[in-house]
């Protein structure tokens, strides 16, 4: 007796002992199973990839001034709004660059003040020939410089307000904080990441396409994208990296979700994309589906409880791909026009008989 024999066996004796625990009634019912017969269709050139939800609008929020951080106001899972303190970076230093900055400006002011107020006299002398054209147009350079000099203490003050802005973080559109990267008490410095940021809409679904089959997914009518209620779906455009990574030899393909579409769906999820709708490869050939309800699995077993007209036997089979979200391909285990149970909870009673074919809608 082989190893698969030996599983078929053990599984059908835990099927009827589940079955006797049910109850005598169980084991004596006749009870009908729908069946359906295995067909054949030619194969196409489809396949599935698994695939993952990433938010089209997400940021790193990173650090635009240097010191410690004195407090972080989110955690990963609030909701933010755009412009919401996040993080505050420890601002003496820039206070104090500020303070500067003012005192710098006020000099300058009071600078130009009495250059201007020199500058005025002296037009009015040399106006009544009291002074020389020279002294005025030395005035004059002067009045010009204390603007200069007044000009770059207005932007050093501007430039000591903005770093001292840099000191608030915040955010920059509506969403949610999809992770925390900095404790308070780290050290901030220019460029360094404190947390990331995602926009819940809208969404995206991600799939790497190795390079092989690149070409063989451009010629898809389009791509679909599985949502968890079963139903495939379109997406609204869609985006292809024409670049090759190096290490996994795949291509980014990204599909842009509508957004009634996306309630179900939360970053990092996956989801399973289907590329159809293109002509057979040359010599493609016949390929067995089966409806995935008539699958039976049992840990690493997978079977089928195949009709015969005295009941059911068991086998153990090998899938492939799923053809779509209903039914799979059978690789190995069955052969074309044979008839299997669609329900094989039921097929395993003891006494269950095959249903007559014209009523299985095959």
């Amino acid at each position: 007796m082989n190893h698969a024999l030996l599983i078929n066996v053990a599984l059908a004796a835990g099927l009827a002992g589940g079955a006797w625990a049910a109850g005598p009634s169980a084991l004596t019912s006749n009870v009908r199973v729908p069946v359906v017969t295995v067909g054949a269709q030619a194969a196409t050139g489809g396949f599935v990839l698994e695939g993952v939800i990433e938010p089209v609008r997400q940021t790193t929020v990173s650090a635009q001034a240097q010191g410690r951080i004195v407090s972080l106001h989110v955690k990963a899972g609030d909701r933010v709004r755009a412009g919401q303190l996040l993080a505050v970076i420890d601002d003496r230093e820039t206070q104090t660059g500020v303070a500067r900055a003012g005192a710098q400006v006020a000099e300058a002011e009071a600078q130009l003040r009495n250059a201007r107020t020199t500058f005025e006299r002296n037009r009015e002398l040399r106006a009544q020939g009291f002074v020389s054209q020279a002294a005025l147009d030395t005035a004059e350079a002067q009045l010009r410089a204390a603007q200069a000099g007044r000009d770059q203490a207005g932007a050093g003050a501007r430039q000591s307000a903005l770093a001292q802005g840099f000191t608030r973080v915040t955010a920059a559109f509506d969403g949610y904080v999809r992770e925390t990267l900095a404790e308070t008490g780290d050290l901030a410095v220019p460029g360094k990441p404190i947390l990331r940021i995602h926009a819940p809409q809208p969404l995206r679904a991600v799939v790497q396409v190795g390079a092989s089959r690149l070409e063989l997914a451009r010629q898809a009518a389009r791509p679909q994208v599985q949502l968890p209620d079963g139903r495939w779906v379109e997406p609204a455009s869609q985006q292809i990296l024409n670049v090759v990574d190096p290490v996994s030899q795949t291509v980014e393909w990204r599909l842009d979700l509508a957004e009634k579409l996306t309630g179900a769906l939360v970053p990092g999820q996956q989801v399973r994309v289907r590329f159809a709708g293109m002509p057979a490869p040359a010599g493609a050939s016949q390929r067995l589906t089966l409806p995935a309800a008539a699958v039976l699995r049992r840990g690493e077993l997978t079977a089928v409880y195949v009709a015969s007209p005295r009941g059911f036997s068991l086998r153990a089979i090998r899938l492939g791909s799923a053809a779509d979200s209903a039914s799979v391909d059978v690789l190995a285990g069955l052969a074309a026009g044979e008839r299997v149970a669609l329900d094989p909870v039921r097929a395993g009673l003891t006494g269950a008989l095959p249903d007559d074919p014209a009523s299985s809608g095959r």
